[in-house]
């Protein structure tokens, strides 16, 4: 696509695609149909207003809307009048909204009326009626404003903000339509993710850049896996993208009740890929599609590597994830905690560089210097900027990768080293169970207690029953230092925002506790 391959403007290719499939359908929001043109003067109508309260080129906005076609239109205005926007999905807590506002300094907001989070002196903006539009062309971007500041979690519990750039975004696309994928104007993505989580940028342009379709997914669909199905078949869903909490239900449900599906990618991303769930995938519906896991990171732009996952790649249930090898526009290295690269083979600490790399935190300086290291690395004469991932993967003979923890997803306990994901197996293989999650909890008196989390497939049988049979089935398995000291069986497995595992709800929400009958 000669647009893509050469333009500087994510809102450029979008234009382009304006201009060659007016009347085709943009996005599809329930009821709705949204045209390439319609979309455009949505975006203009939002620009106009932008303009009218004082955004200039290079400021940030703040999005704060439902899930929808709207939040689509906002950010092309953004991105239109030159600017970046800051996610503030109002799924999100309302202190956490509230710090993202202050750290990003943002003054102006698309957002609802009553978006009670924002701060007094916050301008609101609401798109400008149908016959209202900007009518001049889009101003020129200062060098340097970024696409978008998106947060993600710290390990100290402060959000950071991640400066993304938009030629970041443009290199992940132009190394993916490489010959890697297929992507055209008669795709259908869907927006599943939340504008909150970067998977939501690769949903959303790899639509977008293409002229093809994205179908948002309504929230009532989410959790539910027949639905959800019977969703991506009606729709004639041609890319799903997805996280392994999700797909794992997927197979079941598919098995129990096979739907049309016009699927030609599932692209996994965001977690570990849970490896029985694909086989069994792989097992209903032998080459329909083509399964991808992609391993990224927010800082790296979206994804970093690209993995076309065969029967041969999940077979094991052992060793860590196959995660493929680096885009073309990013390079890997693996080193050990002594800064030297270690050899294939070996596992080591992951080190991001290439074309995708955000600027660094913002407002955060200390933690982008530590996090975002000038060296010379992989054959360089000169130094180049690296990203430290706190990942752990091993590099396999063929120059592909393993993906095998965070480097801080090993516990230790009691004097004994365990790897969580191996205690989650056991109980996975289990008929009854849907998903496990293992965890350590602290008693009162101070000591670490392994407790695992179970969601069934039939909870008819008392909870109780169902913890102390799954503890035995432990004790069969696992050596006694990993037997959970409880198994906990809940109704559904929390999830954020993202579409992730909300780990901290596991032990603190009592709502999520299996109801006795």
């Amino acid at each position: 696509m000669q647009q893509l391959k050469h333009s500087t403007s994510l809102y450029a290719v979008f234009a382009d695609q304006v201009t060659r499939r007016p009347d085709a359908v943009a996005i599809t929001d329930g009821p709705l149909e949204i045209s390439y043109r319609q979309l455009e003067n949505a975006a203009r109508a939002y620009r106009l207003r932008l303009a009218e309260n004082g955004v200039r080129p290079g400021d940030l906005v703040g999005i704060s809307l439902a899930k929808g076609w709207e939040v689509v239109a906002a950010i092309l205005a953004v991105l239109s009048q030159g600017c970046g926007y800051v996610p503030l999905d109002p799924a999100y807590p309302a202190d956490r909204l509230s710090f993202m506002v202050e750290n990003s300094r943002v003054r102006v907001v698309i957002a609802h009326p009553d978006s009670s989070f924002l701060p007094q002196d916050t301008v609101l903006v609401t798109r400008a009626a149908d016959d209202e539009i900007a009518t001049e062309a889009p101003p020129e971007r200062p060098h340097g404003t970024p696409a978008y500041v998106i947060y993600t979690s710290g390990s100290t519990g402060v959000p950071k903000g991640v400066t993304v750039e938009e030629a970041s975004v443009l290199e992940l696309f132009r190394s993916c339509s490489g010959g890697l994928f297929t992507f055209g104007p008669e795709d259908v993505w869907t927006l599943y993710f939340s504008y909150s989580f970067d998977f939501s940028v690769w949903e959303i342009w790899g639509a977008l850049l293409f002229g093809g379709r994205l179908v948002v997914v309504p929230a009532h669909i989410t959790a539910r896996p027949a639905t959800f199905l019977d969703f991506l078949a009606r729709e004639r869903v041609t890319v799903l993208n997805t996280v392994p909490s999700f797909f794992k239900y997927l197979p079941r449900a598919y098995e129990r009740k096979p739907v049309p599906l016009a699927l030609r990618y599932i692209v996994f991303g965001g977690e570990q890929l849970d490896r029985v769930s694909v086989r069994d995938w792989m097992r209903l519906r032998p080459g329909a599609e083509t399964l991808v896991n992609m391993y990224g990171i927010t800082e790296t732009t979206v994804h970093t590597t690209f993995g076309a996952l065969t029967a041969e790649r999940v077979a094991s249930d052992s060793g860590g994830t196959w995660i493929g090898e680096p885009l073309p526009h990013q390079r890997v290295v693996l080193l050990a905690p002594d800064g030297t690269e270690v050899p294939h083979g070996e596992p080591g600490e992951a080190y991001v560089s290439g074309l995708a790399l955000a600027r660094g935190y913002m407002g955060r300086p200390g933690l982008t210097a530590e996090r975002f290291l000038e060296m010379t690395l992989d054959g360089d004469s000169t130094p180049r900027v690296w990203y430290r991932t706190g990942d752990l993967l091993r590099r396999l003979d063929d120059g592909t990768y393993e993906y095998l923890c965070r480097n801080d997803r090993q516990i230790s306990l009691r004097g004994f080293r365990i790897e969580l994901g191996e205690v989650e197996a056991v109980l996975r293989e289990e008929v009854s169970v849907l998903d496990a999650v293992a965890v350590t909890e602290e008693t009162a008196g101070g000591e670490s207690l392994l407790i695992v989390y179970v969601t069934l497939a039939d909870d008819r049988t008392p909870a109780e029953e169902h913890a102390v049979r799954l503890r035995a089935a432990c004790q069969d398995q696992l050596p006694a230092h990993m037997v959970p000291n409880r198994v906990v069986v809940v109704s559904k497995m929390p999830l954020a925002p993202s579409g992730k595992l909300d780990r901290a709800r596991l032990s603190t929400d009592m709502d999520l506790r299996m109801v006795q009958r």
